[in-house]
């Protein structure tokens, strides 16, 4: 049975794949491990670039990552694939404007599981309310960010919350979230902070993910 959304899973969310574990002596899975001991609230396997797992090696990474969510109640959230979400029976999936149309993915997983859709502009956000389907949204670049090649422009603080005043659902910032300037996310509304380098890259995985989650959303 997959995990019925709730806004409160957006306060720390960590979206990785193989490609963002940097140190040679460590593993996704164990970083997972780490991150989930430490508190996050959602994972999202987001699997991109040119050494990414593909084939039977993505699904049985996704497997793995998935069953160390469900021992520690954590929702698993695929990014953009729509079959791997469906094979693992992720709790839910992540779609980008660039991606899948959202019509189409929300054709093909009906309730199977809940649906995040990242939308950076006023115009995208406006048509994100026109769908009742939807579970939140990401917005973001907030700060400028190395962890994806083609980030759209940044929109900093007031521009997010510009978004959240306008979205019918709740936003979790993205890009470019760092342990120094999380605390500037406070008052713009967002629900939460979504990270990739900040944790997979951390020295302390504990400290960080404390740190993200003081924030007083």
């Amino acid at each position: 049975m997959t995990m019925k959304f709730k806004r409160s899973m957006l306060t720390a969310y960590f979206i990785c794949g193989t490609q963002d574990i940097k140190d040679a002596t460590k593993t996704l899975p164990s970083v997972l491990t780490e991150a989930l001991e430490a508190g996050i609230t959602a994972f999202q396997f987001r699997e991109k670039g040119t050494h990414a797992l593909t084939g039977d090696d993505k699904l049985a990474m996704a497997k793995q990552l998935q069953q160390l969510c469900a021992q520690y109640q954590v929702p698993f959230i695929v990014d953009d694939d729509v079959a791997l979400a469906r094979q693992v029976k992720a709790d839910g999936i992540h779609v980008g404007q660039k991606d899948e149309r959202i019509n189409q993915v929300i054709a093909e997983i009906g309730q199977q599981m809940f649906i995040g859709l990242s939308c950076n502009t006023i115009a995208q956000v406006q048509a994100a309310n026109q769908l009742s389907e939807l579970a939140y949204l990401g917005s973001g670049p907030v700060f400028p960010t190395q962890s994806k090649d083609d980030a759209d422009p940044v929109i900093g603080t007031d521009g997010i919350a510009e978004l959240v005043k306008y979205s019918q659902y709740p936003i979790v910032a993205i890009g470019g979230i760092s342990e120094n300037n999380v605390a500037e996310l406070a008052h713009t509304g967002v629900a939460g902070s979504s990270v990739i380098s900040v944790i997979a890259q951390s020295t302390d995985i504990r400290r960080t993910v404390k740190r993200l989650k003081k924030i007083n959303y």
